[in-house]
């Protein structure tokens, strides 16, 4: 590939993580190609190749952009906020992931593919912006509960970033997965990403309030 800018290897880059995300709205992961990824965009299947190795580097590379956009978000509650309760802030973050589902429904269905599909420096690229949102709701616990000592801040992302992974499944379902949950008797989910996040967050910090106020 010739000599470009660093702006124009970006924007290249853009164009294929739009349309990878376009596609995704609508087709699963194993149906996606890097041919239709092509024709979403001004690039021939192999001109993709000058920029990505493979269709999960792709896919990480939009959701590393979904965590660098959930992670500003983060920024925003920490900076507009002087306080918040735990209720409040259940309420903010739960808004901040509502926008996200592309984000929640690749980690909780593709992310091993896409780690494993991927090259180390994509795949450290992506861990950095990882890390980018495990520090931006650290920074959201130590200004709103400045009773929660570390140990309890660690405890709350032990449970809170294992919790995302499973937002997904149990806010959205197939029709087919319906039919099946009918079949088997099963009531289907009915929890939206806002309802169940919001509830698990206030519980969490509820719990750290309670243990606080007994110390």
């Amino acid at each position: 590939m010739p000599k470009c800018s660093e702006e124009f290897v970006s924007s290249r880059k853009e164009e294929i993580i739009n349309a990878c995300a376009s596609l995704y709205e609508t087709m699963g992961f194993r149906e996606i190609t890097l041919v239709d990824i092509g024709e979403k965009t001004s690039f021939t299947r192999t001109s993709i190749y000058n920029y990505f190795q493979t269709k999960e580097e792709i896919f990480l590379a939009l959701l590393q952009r979904e965590h660098e956009a959930w992670a500003s978000d983060l920024d925003e509650i920490y900076r507009k906020n002087d306080a918040l309760t735990a209720a409040g802030f259940a309420d903010a973050v739960a808004r901040s992931l509502e926008k996200r589902e592309c984000m929640l429904k690749l980690m909780a269905m593709n992310l091993y593919d896409l780690e494993g599909g991927s090259r180390m420096k994509n795949l450290v690229a992506f861990k950095k912006a990882y890390a980018g949102t495990l520090q931006a709701v650290t920074r959201c616990l130590e200004k709103f509960f400045p009773y929660m000592t570390a140990a309890g801040r660690q405890e709350f992302l032990y449970m809170f970033f294992p919790f995302l992974f499973g937002i997904y499944p149990y806010t959205s379902a197939t029709p087919k997965q319906k039919e099946a949950m009918e079949i088997a008797r099963i009531r289907p989910p009915r929890y939206s990403i806002y309802d169940i996040t919001s509830n698990f967050i206030t519980r969490q910090l509820r719990d750290f309030q309670q243990e606080e106020s007994r110390s």
